[in-house]
């Protein structure tokens, strides 16, 4: 049995693995808020001439997507800790960069320019915490001395839930600097929001340094060997499209209503003039994202991540036509209209938020994991590319946002989502247990050793030799319902 410290030792690594994820969360929530200042500073016909908002927001999907689909092999084939450090290092250079945004003589377009060309970089960054940090925090969860019924809890806890709170901080800190600069000095309050991105990264960037490999990377890497695609895709093509579409279909859902909830309070604040109060609601809008994530997380390991993912999806979709319905009466309460929106957005954390993540690391042996992870959280990332683009058009095609149906087509359109998804769900995704990774990998090794693959080769290289878990002199005891088979592995 491990030791207190043992435990503590084995929880900080998923931690440090996965905690730099809170930068995708602060990426995405601060442009929202950043462009909100950005108008008042500039005026809205100004920027709307160069479509700035989308702009802004495409550019860091694009970059984001681009991370996950390199450092997805680069993941796999040079390894988990050269990602990590990478993504930290591209992450805090394009935030310190992005802050210092100058167009060439003063230009506006030149610092709109900048300021874009910044954000793809820095979404490359972004992007590649997903297969590096996410992967080695899956693997680390199931690591000697993690209890193996909060493996989930974990992972969760250490991934998504460092997603949402950056999101919280990207809403709050914008609020604190207008508190301190005041609303005369709102060009100081959209460059530190952005630049104060540099201290999670570097901070992640000093936890991470000592790290080593994990052990289930270093047993069952295909870094030295050559990865038999033909024979992946035909063993995880289906799980990889069934876990790929419904992460489309949520990010297609959350990250529009995320990015835009600034123009959403206003519209039910009546256009306050106040910065201040719209930010406040932001903020309170998401704070409701942590119930969902905490909660999900303590969930996840009763019920698994496949019935979470379902429960949560049901949840919103009922949330979301309930706002629907219920819309006129609720735009008269902003408390009231807060509240339920919160919700929706907090099981929408609580199901696919927690879950998606771990479906993807966990449906997928250690070998090709980071390319596996990769390609469905880009596949997530062009559903939210395309959810910021169709999110306006939607409004405009239900009515305008000074309509009813105009504020409330996106939930009938996003609750239905979330209803397909749940179906795809319960169909097509195979449910995970505990210790899944190292089932995964000994049933993989058996499909490439009956397929003529030589599975020798797996393992990373250390002092001459390789260092696998294909060949031990002893064979183990793997305990199943009561029985006990030997399996060499």
């Amino acid at each position: 049995m491990s030791s207190l410290k043992d435990r503590i030792r084995s929880v900080s690594l998923i931690f440090a693995c996965g905690t730099a994820l809170f930068s995708d969360g602060y990426a995405n929530g601060i442009i929202g808020n950043v462009f909100t200042i950005l108008t008042r500073i500039y005026g809205k016909e100004r920027l709307a001439e160069h479509d700035f908002s989308r702009i802004l927001s495409s550019l860091l999907f694009a970059g984001t997507v681009v991370g996950m689909v390199v450092f997805g092999y680069l993941s796999d084939k040079i390894g988990r800790k050269f990602g990590m450090m990478s993504a930290t290092l591209i992450v805090a250079l394009f935030s310190a960069l992005s802050a210092g945004s100058k167009g060439a003589g003063g230009s506006f377009t030149g610092m709109l320019g900048m300021l874009s060309a910044c954000r793809f970089l820095l979404g490359i960054g972004v992007g590649a915490e997903y297969p590096c940090g996410s992967v080695s925090a899956s693997e680390q969860s199931e690591e000697e001395g993690v209890s193996k019924n909060t493996q989930h809890r974990w992972f969760a806890l250490a991934t998504n839930s460092m997603i949402d709170f950056g999101f919280v901080v990207s809403a709050f800190v914008p609020l604190v600097l207008v508190w301190i600069f005041g609303e005369h000095h709102l060009r100081a309050v959209w460059r530190l929001s952005l630049g104060l991105g540099v201290i999670p990264a570097l901070a992640v960037l000093i936890w991470r340094l000592n790290m080593d490999e994990p052990a289930h990377y270093r047993k069952n890497s295909m870094k030295h060997a050559k990865i038999p695609y033909l024979l992946v895709l035909k063993r995880y093509g289906g799980s990889l499209a069934a876990v790929s579409f419904t992460w489309f279909l949520y990010d297609f859902i959350v990250y529009p209503f995320g990015l835009y909830s600034s123009t959403v309070v206003n519209n039910i604040t009546g256009g306050n003039n106040s910065l201040t109060v719209i930010l406040g609601w932001n903020v309170v809008i998401n704070l409701f994202y942590m119930p969902g994530t905490l909660g999900g997380a303590f969930v996840v390991d009763y019920l698994g991540p496949k019935n979470t993912m379902i429960v949560g999806l049901l949840a919103q979709a009922l949330i979301g036509f309930i706002m629907s319905g219920l819309y006129t009466h609720l735009s008269k309460n902003v408390a009231a209209f807060a509240v339920v929106y919160g919700i929706f957005l907090s099981f929408g954390e609580l199901g696919p938020g927690n879950c998606l993540g771990l479906l993807a690391a966990k449906s997928s042996p250690t070998a090709i994991r980071g390319q596996f992870y990769g390609a469905a959280a880009a596949i997530g990332k062009i559903g939210a590319f395309i959810g910021t683009w169709a999110f306006p058009p939607m409004i405009d095609a239900f009515g305008g946002a000074d309509s009813t149906r105009g504020n409330t087509g996106p939930f009938w359109v996003g609750s239905g989502l979330a209803v397909l998804s749940a179906l795809v769900t319960f169909f097509f995704i195979r449910p995970l247990t505990h210790d899944g990774i190292v089932k995964e990998d000994e049933l993989f090794r058996e499909y490439l050793e009956a397929h003529g693959y030589d599975t020798s080769q797996m393992g990373l290289r250390s002092e001459g030799s390789i260092e696998t878990a294909s060949v031990t002199a002893e064979p183990i005891d793997v305990k199943e319902k009561g029985s006990t088979e030997k399996i060499a592995v």
